[in-house]
């Protein structure tokens, strides 16, 4: 199945196609009411750590370095991306940051991991729950 998860700055304005409006950062942006943002909900434990959040915006570590422990971090904690899958299978998912730059953001990394989750839920959901029965096969050998 495929779903629709698009990514952008909390600065920009609402859209009707937005669908649900998911903030994920751990801090709320500057100088923004929460009335005026249209948000389905604040999202915090889908995004990066404190600390690994400080480390990367300090440039103590790369987008790459970044990446790979925020991805450790979401496999770490596989039931934070529930919320988001849910909101993914009902529809258009906005996902929400205060971010200048998201494709250097948390954002990509999330909807990477949200999506890898669908699929996995959905590949199990497609496989049989019990192997076959051949019980019918062998009695009909028999006659």
């Amino acid at each position: 199945m495929s779903y629709d998860i698009a990514l952008k700055r909390i600065y920009h304005p609402v859209e009707p196609e937005d669908g649900a409006r998911l903030l994920v950062d751990r801090l709320w942006p500057r100088g923004k009411l929460r009335e005026s943002l249209a948000l389905t909900d604040w999202y915090r434990d889908a995004s990066p750590s404190p600390a690994l959040r400080r480390l990367y915006h300090e440039g103590e570590i790369s987008f790459g370095v970044f990446a790979t422990r925020y991805r450790g971090e979401l496999r770490d904690t596989p039931d934070s991306l529930l919320p988001l899958m849910r909101l993914a299978r009902q529809g258009r998912l906005t996902l929400l940051s205060a971010a200048r730059d998201l494709d250097a953001s948390h954002l990509p990394v999330l909807k990477e991991a949200v999506l890898a989750a669908l699929d996995d839920e959905d590949a199990s959901d497609r496989e049989p729950a019990s192997s076959p029965c051949f019980m019918t096969q062998e009695h009909q050998h028999d006659a």
